[in-house]
């Protein structure tokens, strides 16, 4: 028996909006408001989204079951397994002192805080996305920045407000990729749009950091840095988005951002230092005549390591290859029992539930190999690399309950048409269509934590409704994309991911108060850039 997906179960769309809501409105309550543990306010917050899909969307409870289990799993692999390997080789970097190394190494290029969360947050951070994305960059680059003496809260926060930037190209131009399969549109025309509206949003970043971290005063002392940084990474990124495809705009842009500002730092100094308030001025001036190139490459070789196996792993012919021993299973209970129907999709669907084990071809096993290579490197033995990986196991099991749990709640509500009702509320706005258009995608990457996903989950509403409203369905598709990374630095994967990184496990809530009006500003901006390009900068629209 096959069960049709409602979408509007209260026979008022904005009735059924408000129920569908409500594990939205738990999780946002429990972790902003009442500063709940991630994984109290992810239990909670599933709880309610099954209560609502069995009982006011009459979603069989078998169903809504084994969605949410097929969503947990999902959390557990590849998504855990992604944050136990990425924070393993940090840990592995720390724990045999060549941590240390790197923090001085770093302080030749530039002892201040503000430059430094430009370089690691905001430039490293986006090549990781570009190359990995899934939370690799915020747990490598929120570890590093934890490392090198940030105060654990604001490391987080500055790497998922970095990760804004290079989101919709991450993972090798995925997002983008998906958009354009489920839409039918050119994916060339999907990355020239992205290309044309999020550029603006790069090049303001980079200040946007140093203000939260430092204040405006302090933010105009570095004003040259965060101009280099913003502008060089803006300018590939647009370039490599219309000009040569989704696959390289990040990777290219971030690239051109490290080396930019690297080469400026070398000229260019700012009048002062600034460090965090309380923290002793930098001594590490011995230790930097003490550095030899020989040293500074093997305390880097972890990261060295990471970045080529990302590299390699993200490469098609590579990952066909490692593909050819993924497990795949079809979900019994599940697969194609649900079906959608229109306005979400064009034609009666049922859903696929395919749960797949890439055990090889993850971005966590080829972490996993960065590890194994690391300890060669290193000269950590069997028995240390062991105690190492459980050491860093036991950091992270509160985040084994977090993240699937948040998983399983995107799942539910997917599967349920919750999701669904939701875009249709949104996509009922009208002319004012184009302002909102880029909330469904925030909307999506909250629910899931991926923009790849809510490029999936809403990429058709949203073709469908441009046209409905006569604004040209490239720049809607676009709009998911670029409103969706404004709200990576708010789900709750993502919260759980940073938290996991830094040591702030139990504290999510303070970390999501810490991003959450960040995310609501940076969308509205976008919302605003979207419905001017829609009915004023037509000539925008490839």
């Amino acid at each position: 028996m096959t069960w049709t997906q409602i979408y509007d179960p209260m026979h008022s769309l904005a009735l059924s909006s408000l129920l569908a809501a409500i594990p939205i409105i738990v999780i946002f309550y429990l972790l902003a408001i009442r500063r709940t543990p991630g994984q109290i306010a992810g239990i909670l917050a599933l709880t309610s989204a099954l209560l609502v899909a069995i009982f006011a969307y009459k979603m069989p409870v078998g169903l809504a079951l084994t969605s949410a289990v097929m969503g947990a799993l999902y959390g557990i692999f590849p998504i855990y397994w992604i944050v136990i390997t990425a924070i393993f080789i940090y840990n592995l970097t720390v724990e045999t002192g060549q941590f240390e190394i790197v923090k001085d190494s770093i302080a030749t290029i530039t002892d201040d805080r503000r430059l430094q969360a430009l370089l690691i947050a905001f430039g490293f951070g986006a090549f990781l996305e570009g190359a990995a994305g899934f939370g690799t960059p915020v747990a490598i680059s929120a570890g590093m920045l934890v490392g090198l003496g940030f105060n654990p809260l604001y490391a987080a926060g500055l790497c998922l407000i970095a990760n804004t930037a290079p989101v919709a190209f991450g993972g090798i131009g995925i997002p983008i990729i998906v958009a354009g399969q489920v839409t039918g549109i050119e994916t060339m025309n999907i990355s020239a749009m992205v290309g044309r509206q999020l550029p603006f949003l790069s090049v303001i970043i980079p200040i946007w950091l140093v203000v939260l971290m430092a204040g405006w005063k302090a933010a105009m002392e570095v004003l040259p840095a965060c101009l280099v940084a913003g502008i060089a990474f803006a300018s590939v990124q647009w370039f490599s988005s219309n000009y040569i495809g989704p696959e390289l705009p990040d990777i290219l842009s971030s690239l051109a951002c490290i080396i930019a500002l690297t080469i400026f730092l070398k000229s260019w100094k700012p009048a002062k230092i600034w460090r965090f308030e309380n923290e002793p001025a930098p001594t590490l001036v011995a230790n930097r005549n003490a550095l030899t190139l020989g040293k500074v490459l093997k305390a880097w070789s972890p990261f060295i390591i990471l970045t080529v196996m990302v590299i390699l792993w993200g490469l098609k012919p590579v990952a066909a290859m490692l593909d050819a021993v993924t497990l795949k299973w079809v979900v019994p209970g599940l697969d194609k029992l649900i079906v959608q129907v229109a306005p979400i999709v064009k034609q009666p669907t049922p859903m696929t539930a395919l749960y797949k084990i890439n055990w090889l071809s993850a971005a966590g096993t080829g972490l996993f190999i960065a590890s194994i290579i690391t300890s060669l490197f290193l000269g950590v033995g069997p028995e240390r690399f062991i105690s190492i990986f459980f050491k860093t196991l036991r950091q992270l099991i509160k985040p084994l309950i977090t993240i699937p749990s948040v998983l399983a709640l995107a799942y539910i509500m997917n599967y349920s048409g919750m999701s669904s009702t939701l875009g249709l509320f949104l996509a009922g706005t009208g002319s004012l269509f184009p302002f909102f258009s880029p909330f469904l995608g925030w909307l999506g990457v909250f629910l899931t934590g991926s923009d790849t996903s809510a490029n999936a989950l809403f990429g058709n509403l949203q073709a469908v409704t441009g046209q409905q409203v006569g604004v040209d369905p490239i720049l809607t598709v676009a709009a998911n994309s670029s409103g969706g990374v404004c709200g990576k630095m708010i789900s709750p994967q993502s919260i759980a991911v940073a938290t996991a990184a830094t040591g702030l496990v139990g504290k999510e809530g303070d970390l999501f108060s810490f991003t959450v009006k960040h995310s609501l500003i940076l969308a509205i901006i976008v919302g605003f850039m979207t419905y001017a390009q829609a009915y004023w900068l037509r000539w925008m629209i490839p």
